[in-house]
């Protein structure tokens, strides 16, 4: 990508404070989509285990779970912001161990028989915040109710019948979306009880904030990090040789998953507690430094790479189809630069929105939009970041006369969005120009990526079949369904990009 004449950059994994200058190493796989292929023997075991195993352990979740709801109950009434009484009461304390020993008895029905527990969960009052990663999959439940911590979660959670009384009984963070100041209020309350000295409940945080497939560590959220208190680093591995546990953005929905999970004879799971990690001065100053540094440990002991990706990177990737992402790729780049300006992602494709429609009227009256009006629309100075971002539209997007582009414009455009040396293009420029024009529109190509929005994937895997000659309808990407804390939100529409996600 060339920004202002600039060369490659080199971007580290964490701040130079923390010494380590290696490169961030760029993903396998796009770590929000998951790809689940079941051999012939495989596909036979789940449709012996469908008939047979599966609607026993469903059946007898559900048991355990009505079991657990009397006592959760009982234990929850009264005030939630109450602080715990210290030390618990005796009846406190047995309900806290049969919950425990009836949340293990229905994973062990579910097939997680051993749950392998490296290393030493620390003691409320060495480390009130424990951060677990990687987050993917509802499965990741299962530290939580054997260690009976505390977890932010949304307030809608509260309300779901019996699974809500079950939460409400590990005295939640809850974060309301109707309340605007509810982060405010959810960082405060962290740091409250992670100041309390061991009073309160530990509290499980997954900083990633979103599910991936494990492949990598994407950026950590701060909120964990902002009290700037000592955290244990939790890891998490699922050593199966299928892998039905991951849930991401984009691959199974919750109830396959689920399914699936239940059709495996045997569910291995590993936990493992990582030594404490205690914040130095400049790292409490800088919760994103302490995050970046927790970040690092975790993955080396995980053995994966870390990378500067956050679910906002990749929505355009999803929405129309799996992308590989290297790590040039122009998105990541964008996505510095739009932390670099400030600017909120929440608000960014509306502002967005309505550069391009005053671009448009601009090219109708065969002008240009520049610099100032660019930064005027964004509500940002002008400065060198907001000229780098200009820049990348310019390259990307900027073509003389009909706004219209040739073969080789195209192949550029594509390459540089993509940050790929070498990509074919003849055959998609050929689907798209039924005129046989030799230049193609924006509008054109718009309407061509609404007939078939896999064609990215496509042309970037070309042993896949291509669309060419097919007569099906393009897959519909299918939503995850319903993690009722950290995963996304179903859409309205299945042809809808997904676009929302919960903080």
């Amino acid at each position: 990508m060339r920004l202002r004449g600039r060369g490659p950059r080199t971007f580290s994994a964490c701040s130079a404070g923390a010494g380590d200058t290696r490169r961030l190493a760029p993903p396998g796989r796009n770590p929000f989509v998951h790809e689940l292929r079941l051999g012939a023997l495989q596909k036979v075991q789940v449709a012996f285990m469908t008939l047979t195993l599966f609607p026993i352990r469903l059946l007898f979740a559900a048991f355990m779970m009505l079991l657990a709801w009397p006592l959760a109950l009982m234990a929850s009434l009264g005030p939630a912001d109450k602080e715990p009484e210290q030390p618990p009461a005796l009846w406190r304390r047995l309900v806290d161990v049969l919950l425990k020993a009836i949340m293990r008895t229905m994973w062990f029905a579910g097939g997680f028989h051993h749950v392998a527990v490296k290393g030493r969960r620390a003691l409320p009052s060495e480390a009130a915040i424990l951060t677990l990663a990687p987050h993917s999959s509802y499965f990741d439940a299962i530290p939580v109710t054997m260690t009976m911590s505390s977890v932010v979660m949304k307030a809608e959670s509260r309300d779901i019948p019996i699974w809500g009384t079950l939460i409400r009984y590990i005295r939640p963070v809850f974060v309301s979306r109707s309340d605007q100041d509810s982060r405010r209020k959810t960082v405060e309350e962290i740091r409250s009880r992670a100041q309390s000295g061991g009073k309160w409940p530990q509290i499980m945080i997954f900083p990633e904030g979103t599910c991936t497939n494990r492949t990598c560590l994407i950026t950590f959220k701060p909120g964990a990090f902002i009290p700037g208190v000592p955290v244990q680093p939790v890891v998490l591995r699922y050593p199966n040789r299928l892998d039905t546990i991951t849930w991401t953005w984009q691959g199974p929905g919750a109830l396959e998953i689920l399914w699936l999970t239940l059709c495996q004879f045997h569910n291995r799971v590993e936990i493992e507690f990582l030594p404490v990690y205690s914040p130095s001065e400049e790292e409490r100053r800088n919760p994103a430094l302490y995050a970046s540094n927790v970040r690092r440990v975790m993955a080396e002991a995980l053995g994966i790479s870390v990378t500067d990706y956050t679910f906002e990177d990749c929505q355009l990737a999803l929405a129309g189809g799996q992308l590989r992402l290297p790590a040039d790729s122009c998105l990541l780049e964008f996505a510095r630069l739009v932390r670099g300006l400030g600017l909120r992602p929440e608000n960014l494709e509306k502002d967005l929105d309505t550069y391009w429609e005053s671009a448009q009227m601009r090219m109708r009256k065969g002008g240009k939009v520049g610099l100032g009006e660019f930064a005027a629309c964004l509500q940002v100075p002008v400065s060198p970041v907001l000229e780098d971002m200009f820049a990348l539209f310019d390259e990307m997007y900027g073509s003389p006369g009909d706004g219209g582009v040739d073969e080789d414009q195209l192949s550029r455009i594509l390459r540089t969005a993509l940050g790929v040396a070498e990509l074919p293009v003849t055959e998609l420029f050929r689907g798209i120009d039924e005129e046989e024009k030799g230049r193609i529109t924006f509008a054109e190509f718009q309407r061509f990526a609404e007939l078939y929005p896999d064609f990215a994937e496509e042309h970037l895997h070309p042993e896949r079949q291509s669309f060419h000659g097919t007569t099906l309808p393009p897959p519909t990407p299918t939503p995850n369904g319903f993690c009722t804390d950290f995963s996304p939100e179903s859409s309205d529409s299945g042809t809808k990009p997904r676009c929302k996600k919960l903080d």
